[in-house]
């Protein structure tokens, strides 16, 4: 995406299924662990590059014994942070106690993070400041093991005033309004509740104060705990959560909208928000690596069972199809074959725009991100002239020169690799004229790839969100190349509406598929649709959330999609752009083709898979209208 856009975050859990000796006789190392943890979230970075944490639990210490470890950082490179201040501790014991670097039981009792529990969070910030205390895990504490808890998520709730409210009914006083702070503490009410439900039991049962602890950790309805909190949830999450006293838990929403998978052997249980990291660390199969179905918790209890329970009915399934097209790593199997064909399935209204020129056209990708679907894209256009070999071929008739059937067999797609970015670049000067003078530098272009004047140059993008960066510098950059024509492809469809669920897309405003719509609703007299949107926007707010309805589509009616297409095309075309410039988007019927098990399309359709999205769109809008520069949510 050649947009800078913030975005989810990522997840890992490790939980060691056998003693911490275990690992340091068979492998040679304390570290296990934490190098299989650091493993797992580097090959997530793209999931967050805001801030990270690491929190660890040790099983069975002695009373007054740490037993917790938690390290966050917002440093520039937070992991290498993070696990440096780890690594130092072992650093120490090398230096200071060499014979105890390997002696297990000494080593817990006497250095952090040697515990048979991890969570690990890497954050990309959508709501609030990027400070430390932003960054999970988060952390409520108490004396009794069972009521400390540990959560780390990748998640956002549409109805975090509602959820905090619920707090406050009963008494309490949350600490701030931030979604993650509620959430935890909403766990973390029932998990108190169940805990004095459990101790009045066994008391009851005649059991004392200090027999009923460890009862209470063994017969801990995990999943009841769950089904409580969430109940008025609204969002789209994978929520981790790690208990003092060893229970772990993994809960997904129950429309799938976020991904979570787990692996499990003989040694440990491994929790991670993409495949590829699980299956780099652990060298495991595309087949030993399970997803957690949405609406259900697994759980994994202190005595080694682990389950996958229902904790909210799931309902239709709409996970994330923007996860495929951009987010995730394309080194999964499945994302890259669906980054490929959307590629691909964009060939037709390519072979369109340059009149089956292709002969004439060079063809190539910006950002690197959008590389699978390149190969897809030329896949498609090397299909197309497979039937044009064979037609020429056939008309050559029965004894064809070698000199023609090379002529016919040189025809093929030119490939180039025409922007690099220069990650190297940045910009000190302030002042918009200056400042977009240098952004437009942000790349190199390969000199002598486009012949000018004759080529047209096709580029894809895995998708255009605000435009501000088509207009500021690629495709003034794409221009000095000197083609006839410039065709901006994008493997997404046109980004309509906000999101809500963990994706920095919360201002429509921003949309340059939004401003399109009102440019053209301007131009044909119609902005009395702007003012009646607006009225119904404004109407429904007082209706519970599962009546209110996305009346924003209203805007976008009256215009086909290729209408706002040549209209963004209009908008990001810098001044001085010599070329001619087009802008093709992929269709929605072909995004559900390319990945049909992945049909959350709310970006595109403004389809939101929970009822908080309708509430969500129309409050964007009336901050639009309104001209109030804040967050839907």
């Amino acid at each position: 995406m050649s947009d800078v856009l913030q975005h989810e975050c990522g997840i890992a859990l490790i939980r060691l299924l056998k003693p911490f000796s275990y690992y340091v006789k068979k492998y040679g190392t304390p570290l296990y662990a934490m190098n299989k943890l650091y493993l797992l979230m580097e090959k997530q970075h793209n999931r967050g590059q805001d801030g990270a944490g690491v929190a660890n639990i040790k099983f069975d210490v002695e009373p007054g014994t740490r037993y917790i470890s938690r390290y966050r950082s917002v440093e520039k490179q937070p992991l290498p942070d993070i696990f440096g201040r780890i690594g130092a501790k072992f650093e120490e014991v090398r230096a200071n106690h060499p014979d105890r670097l390997l002696d297990a039981d000494w080593l817990r009792k006497n250095v952090a993070f040697t515990g048979e529990l991890w969570l690990g969070h890497l954050r990309y910030g959508t709501y609030g400041g990027n400070s430390i205390e932003a960054c999970h895990p988060f952390l409520r504490q108490n004396n009794w093991m069972t009521r400390n808890l540990v959560v780390a998520g990748n998640f956002n709730m549409t109805n975090v005033d509602e959820l905090f409210d619920h707090l406050v009914e009963p008494g309490q006083h949350p600490k701030e309004k931030a979604d993650t702070v509620t959430v935890m503490e909403n766990i973390g009410h029932f998990l108190d509740e169940e805990n004095e439900e459990l101790y009045r039991r066994f008391r009851e049962l005649g059991n004392s104060k200090e027999e009923s602890s460890p009862l209470i950790a063994e017969h801990m309805d995990i999943a009841r705990i769950l089904r409580r909190s969430s109940k008025y949830w609204d969002g789209g999450y994978v929520m981790a959560g790690l208990l003092g006293h060893g229970d772990a838990f993994v809960l997904r929403d129950p429309a799938g909208i976020r991904p979570a998978y787990y692996y499990r052997d003989e040694e440990v249980l491994v929790v991670a928000s993409e495949r590829p990291p699980i299956q780099a660390a652990f060298n495991a199969s595309l087949e030993q690596i399970q997803e957690i179905r949405p609406g259900h918790a697994l759980i994994i209890k202190k005595n080694g069972k682990i389950s996958e329970e229902v904790v909210k009915e799931p309902v239709q399934r709409l996970s994330c199809s923007f996860e495929r097209i951009y987010f995730s790593r394309g080194s999964d199997a499945d994302i890259y074959k669906e980054r490929k064909e959307l590629g691909r399935l964009l060939c037709t209204s390519i072979l369109q725009s340059i009149n089956n020129d292709v002969r004439n056209t060079v063809f190539s990708f910006i950002p690197n991100t959008a590389e699978v679907a390149f190969y897809g894209m030329i896949n498609g256009i090397e299909d197309y002239l497979k039937e044009v070999k064979k037609r020429k071929i056939r008309q050559l008739g029965a004894a064809p020169t070698d000199e023609q059937l090379n002529e016919i067999l040189s025809i093929r797609p030119r490939a180039e690799k025409v922007a690099l970015k220069d990650a190297k670049l940045r910009t000190f000067i302030t002042n918009d004229t200056d400042r977009g003078d240098m952004v437009a530098h942000v790349y190199d272009i390969t000199h002598g790839s486009v012949r000018r004047g004759v080529d047209n140059l096709v580029v894809i993008d895995d998708s255009i969100v605000r435009g501000t960066t088509l207009k500021n510098s690629i495709i003034r950059m794409l221009d000095r190349l000197g083609p006839k024509k410039i065709v901006i492809v994008s493997s997404a469809p046109q980004i309509r509406y906000p999101d809500c669920y963990g994706i920095d897309m919360a201002r429509i405003g921003d949309l340059v598929a939004f401003r399109a719509a009102i440019a053209l609703l301007e131009e044909h007299d119609l902005e009395h649709i702007v003012d009646e949107t607006y009225q119904r926007c404004k109407e429904q707010l007082e209706l519970g959330v599962n009546e209110m309805k996305n009346f924003v589509r209203m805007i976008y009616q009256p215009f086909t999609a290729e209408q706002i297409s040549k209209k963004i095309a209009e908008i990001v075309r810098p001044e001085g752009c010599q070329a001619e410039l087009e802008i093709i988007f992929q269709k929605i019927e072909d995004l559900h083709s390319a990945c049909p098990n992945h049909r959350g399309d709310w970006y595109f359709t403004g389809n939101y898979p929970t009822p908080g999205g309708n509430r969500v769109v129309s409050k964007a809008f009336i901050n639009y209208v309104e001209g109030v520069n804040a967050r839907a949510y």
